[in-house]
């Protein structure tokens, strides 16, 4: 006789499809929370500026220079195929012919997908130094956001000089994780496109994914770093808000992969964040939290 289903895996069953879509609409939530708690605006117009110009200086150092060098060194495989065709005698470059077409279509995809490549590692990094740069400004909305949706913060206890330099070595230190995350992850996965055509699919998938947890991590943080979690806990609780954690991860990713709209779009995935992590994450923080998760 065959055994009924948990009541657990049906409800879960039934309400994935719902979370999914609810995480990816939370950066779109942003939008009316603004339009109803207009003080908001005062704690992102500055880090919106901020990061103007680093934006700036990223096109200028990285982006601009970045597409000139792939639209060059994709042009030319071409062109080196159909050298090499001409120098081979004429029975065989007779059944060569068609390469150089195929190399043509070959390179129009090889450069979309530099340029995706480029796109998303952009916006990384402004995610990264708008994080760092912004982050008096993104603390005091993320702690708006959280008293409204709360009611409350947890108690910090009273400001001093060595409670700020720990602060500061703790945001040092998740940077510092993050950075060591990406380096154990990333270079397998660098490692399996040279056995394409399986390992090109795995590490492009693959790369999405972790560059994805890079960026939600950043955004999530503010709410759980007031708590003093510890690292592998922030992890933990992306995991157990799958799938809407994923698809608020991979929206915010391809939000900052958006030339010149990533600009304004930190702040906003600063506050889509703190509104995911207080209604998803923080209710399912109490039964995780022990010595264990939290650090000192």
């Amino acid at each position: 006789m065959a055994q009924k289903p948990e009541p657990g895996a049906i409800k879960t069953f039934v309400t994935a499809p719902i979370s999914f879509i609810a995480g990816a609409l939370y950066p779109l939530r942003v939008l009316s929370l603004l339009q109803q708690t207009p003080q908001l605006w005062g704690g992102i117009v500055i880090p919106i500026l901020v990061n103007v110009v680093v934006g700036i200086i990223l096109y200028a150092s990285l982006l601009i220079p970045g597409w000139r060098a792939i639209a060059q060194g994709t042009a030319s495989i071409p062109n080196w195929l159909a050298t090499q065709i001409a120098r081979s005698p004429e029975w065989l470059s007779r059944w060569l012919m068609w390469i150089p077409s195929v190399a043509t279509v070959f390179d129009e995809l090889l450069q979309g997908l530099l340029a995706l490549l480029l796109l998303v590692v952009t916006g990384f990094l402004l995610v990264q130094f708008g994080a760092i740069f912004g982050a008096p400004w993104y603390g005091m909305v993320a702690e708006q956001i959280e008293k409204q949706r709360l009611g409350e913060l947890p108690v910090m206890g009273s400001p001093s000089l060595g409670r700020i330099v720990h602060d500061i070595w703790r945001a040092i230190a998740f940077q510092l994780k993050k950075l060591l995350l990406l380096v154990v992850i990333g270079i397998p996965l660098l490692l399996l496109n040279f056995f394409p055509p399986i390992g090109n699919v795995i590490a492009s998938v693959g790369g999405v994914a972790l560059a994805a947890l890079m960026v939600v991590l950043d955004f999530i943080d503010p709410p759980l770093e007031r708590r003093r979690l510890r690292f592998r806990t922030k992890i933990g609780m992306l995991i157990r808000t799958i799938p809407a954690s994923v698809s608020f991860a991979l929206v915010c990713l391809g939000l900052m992969s958006i030339p010149f709209l990533n600009l304004i779009m930190v702040p906003v995935c600063v506050m889509a964040g703190t509104l995911f992590s207080c209604d998803r994450i923080l209710p399912k923080l109490k039964p995780v939290v022990d010595e264990a998760a939290i650090e000192p």
